[in-house]
């Protein structure tokens, strides 16, 4: 197997073990000048900057090269791609290569993505469209939260560690829950991820709980002040280590920590920021098993904040009110009995190969 992917990836993927080929990606100044606009920005806006302009037309066109190289090298017999990476759908479709779209979020914002990306789909390769929306669709988001329209949709979950490695000791003696805080890895590229990690760290200054924050390996941690010895600042844990011991996880409710802290069984406290998240929020909370930060704001109010100290207040609320409700924590735990009857990510595999030996 082979990994193709920007550079920046190169160690994640050999360290586990894959082969890995370098591509292109635009350049950092492309991206920001995107990605800051993202949070603040009419939500249709944001899609044709995410999905159109950097998706559809920068990326694909910087990475083009040399996935037509990796192509003329390996021969593919299958192609797995992730929604935001259209350049080997373009070479696929060119060799007649069998492809499939390993989702990231829910399946009609993977369909509406692929159709407010088409203008620069179609000028790469015309016909595109139709073909990504009909080539099989694998996603690990349960029925229950996610219809799906596309024709072939398989539905996989990932397997959960029997006895991942333990957690340092870094609370001591201390007991009481344990809270998982994480915003994924965007977060902290962005301009206002210290006004989210120091809102959230005042939210949870008084709670009577153990609280692990991880801010990833692009945000210094040394920045932010100290919040008592209950409170634990890292940039990275892998997160099936923290969601078999975790009472509860805060997060934005991008898809990873999301179905995470889901096949763990464990409730959410949601503060969606970009992207998916609002929808990703709204499906888990309508299941019982989350509850959201509304963020909410007065056009006329000043310029945008990611976080207030109201929305401090009231993340405080919504984690007290989660943690002494049991119903939060049962409803996650039906929805991750539905997620450990899905597939396996090798049996997915191994039936997709056979489709295309067959």
């Amino acid at each position: 197997m082979l990994v193709a992917g920007p550079p920046a990836l190169e160690d994640l993927v050999t360290e586990a073990g894959y082969a890995f080929e370098p591509g292109g990606e635009p350049s950092e100044a492309e991206v920001a000048a995107i990605r800051e606009h993202l949070p603040f920005v009419p939500a249709a806006q944001a899609s044709v900057l995410g999905n159109r302009e950097l998706f559809g037309r920068l990326a694909t066109r910087a990475m083009l090269p040399a996935m037509e190289r990796i192509f003329d090298r390996w021969s593919p017999g299958l192609v797995l791609r992730e929604p935001a990476e259209y350049a080997s759908a373009v070479v696929a479709r060119r060799t007649g290569t069998p492809v499939a779209q390993v989702a990231i979020s829910l399946a009609d914002v993977e369909a509406g993505s692929i159709r407010v990306a088409a203008p620069a789909l179609e000028a790469h390769e015309a016909g595109l469209v139709d073909a990504l929306l009909t080539t099989p669709y694998l996603t690990r988001f349960p029925r229950s939260l996610d219809p799906s329209a596309f024709p072939t949709t398989i539905r996989f979950h990932e397997p959960v560690p029997a006895s991942p490695d333990p957690l340092p000791a870094w609370w001591g003696d201390l007991g009481g829950p344990l809270l998982y805080v994480s915003f994924g890895t965007v977060l902290g590229y962005m301009v206002n991820a210290a006004e989210v990690y120091r809102a959230v760290l005042n939210a949870v200054e008084d709670i009577p709980a153990r609280v692990l924050l991880t801010v990833g390996r692009t945000f210094d941690p040394t920045t932010l002040r100290s919040h008592g010895d209950h409170v634990r600042v890292e940039s990275w844990v892998d997160q099936h280590r923290v969601l078999r011991h975790a009472d509860l996880v805060v997060t934005h409710c991008g898809s990873g920590t999301a179905l995470g802290a889901l096949a763990h069984g464990v409730p959410i406290v949601a503060v969606p920021l970009f992207a998916d998240q609002f929808e990703n929020s709204r499906r888990i909370a309508s299941a019982g098993a989350a509850l959201i930060i509304d963020r909410r704001r007065d056009q006329d109010a000043g310029p945008p904040s990611f976080l207030s100290e109201q929305d401090a207040q009231n993340l405080a609320t919504a984690i007290e009110t989660v943690l002494g409700d049991p119903s939060y924590r049962r409803n996650a735990g039906q929805l991750a009995a539905e997620i450990a009857g899905m597939q396996s990510a090798d049996e997915v595999l191994w039936q997709l190969g056979g489709a295309n030996r067959g």
